[in-house]
Order: C-alpha cells, then sequence, then structure tokens
C-alpha cells in the first residue's frame, strides 16, 4: 500500500512540470501503463489530475483549490513564535515578527528583550513603513508598480535626521533590499534604537512576513547588531521552511 500511494504521489510533482501522456507517465514512474493507469483514474476520482481531450494528464483543478485553503489557515505567527523565543534567548534582545496590512506594517508578535531597556512597540500596532527595517523587508518584495505606487502615497515623517526623507529615496533603499535580502534601521525612527530584519518567506516564495531583531544602542552597537545578522536569516529562514512546508534548513 505504501508503495502504491508513493507511486502516486509522484506523478504529482512530474505533471507540475507540463502535461504528461500515459506513457510518459509509466517510464518516469517505471511501471507498466496498466498501473500507471490505475493510479491515474483514482487521483482523476478525486480531482487531482485531469485528463486533456488529447488524452494527456494535467494537475487538477481541485490540488489549487487545497493548496489555497491550506495556506490561508496557516498562522504565521503561531508557526514562528518558538522560533522568535529561540532567537531572543539567544541575543537578549527584542524580537519582532511582522506582517503587511494594506499600507501598514504591523506588529503581530514580539518578545521582550531580558536587558531592563525595553522597546516601546506593541503587537497590533503600526510600524514606522518608512523606516522600520520590517517593513522595507516587506515592501521590497512588492512588484515593481506596486512598489512605486505605495511608496508615491507614503508620507515622510523626520523621526530623526536619518529618516528617509521621500520616497525616492525610499525605492533606492528598497532596491537595495531586495538585492541583499535584507534590512537595516539604524536610527531612522529614534536615534538610540537600532534594528535588522530579514524576510520569512511562503511556499511562492513571496514574502509573508519579516523578522527583527532591535536594542538600543545603551546595550549594543550598531556594528555589534549588524553582526547577528547570519543567525537573524538562519531564523527567518527556519520559519519559511516550517511555514512552506519544505524541507527543514540545515
Amino acid at each position: 500500500m505504501s508503495q502504491t500511494v508513493d507511486r502516486a504521489l509522484s506523478i504529482l510533482p512530474l505533471l507540475a512540470r507540463g502535461p504528461a501522456d500515459l506513457g510518459q507517465v509509466a517510464e518516469r514512474l517505471g511501471v507498466h501503463k496498466s498501473t500507471a493507469l490505475r493510479l491515474l483514474r483514482t487521483l482523476h476520482e478525486h480531482g487531482l489530475v485531469h485528463r486533456q481531450r488529447d488524452q494527456r494528464y494535467r494537475l487538477g483543478a481541485r490540488l489549487f483549490a487545497l493548496a489555497q485553503e491550506a495556506a490561508e489557515n496557516l498562522d504565521v505567527r503561531e508557526i514562528a513564535h518558538p522560533h522568535l523565543v529561540r532567537l531572543n534567548e539567544r541575543t537578549g534582545h527584542t524580537v519582532h515578527l511582522a506582517v503587511r496590512e494594506e499600507d501598514e506594517v504591523l506588529y503581530i508578535d514580539k518578545v521582550d528583550s531580558r536587558y531592563p531597556v525595553r522597546m516601546y512597540s506593541r503587537i497590533g500596532r503600526p510600524v514606522a513603513v518608512t523606516v522600520a527595517a520590517v517593513a522595507k523587508v516587506i515592501l521590497a518584495d512588492l512588484p515593481e508598480a506596486e512598489r512605486h505606487a505605495l511608496t508615491a502615497r507614503l508620507d515622510y515623517p523626520r523621526y530623526t535626521p536619518r529618516s528617509t526623507p521621500n520616497a525616492a529615496a525610499l525605492r533606492m533603499e528598497l532596491a537595495t533590499v531586495r538585492e541583499q535580502g535584507w534590512a537595516a534601521d539604524l536610527g531612522g525612527h529614534e536615534e538610540s534604537v537600532n534594528c535588522v530584519a530579514a524576510p520569512v518567506r511562503g511556499a511562492d516564495g513571496r514574502v509573508a512576513a519579516a523578522l527583527s531583531v532591535s536594542a538600543p544602542n545603551v546595550v549594543v552597537t550598531a556594528e555589534e547588531l549588524l553582526a547577528l545578522l547570519p543567525l537573524v536569516r538562519r531564523t527567518a529562514e527556519a520559519i519559511s521552511h516550517d511555514y512552506s512546508g519544505t524541507k527543514d534548513s540545515a
């Protein structure tokens, strides 16, 4: 029975590369055509594959519906939280998780620093979208046209002398973030607070959330915080693996 299930499941990634006829499926599985036909008929009955008029098979609509339903029911906060706790334990600093809601980026989870100096951020509150590292990570992943339109309609408060001054400057920074795969806020919102962030990606490869570590410069310098970037990125990648259902990272 387990071999039958294994063969049936092996058909799905084959058809994900494009339609295939019975002979191609049988050859790829290393089975007789009658066995391949029996497997394909079972998958067809469940809507997981569809037979076209040219007698080739492709993935069925039911498979996409199941994938969409599963994605909609995933709770990135629940999946990420144990990772946030471990990152906090290793660094001692404040850890945030944030997601986009239209033109805002909101904190959806937070693990406080072990140090006496605490961050004023709150779960459910929006971040300073033009300067926050988590916002840069999320906005950098948007398609170019959407990214351009969003940056054009944002306001650009001067929180500190290091705040992003205008849309052109933010677009340049987002291009850099998109290329390097991480973002920083070094005194852009509060002069005394620095932050580094990395993306959490879904099964489609798009950024679903952003993870960050923040600390005041009375606790660590900006350089010391940036030295934690590899750990932050590895944690974000581990969350991405759990969230997308791919194999665990090393």
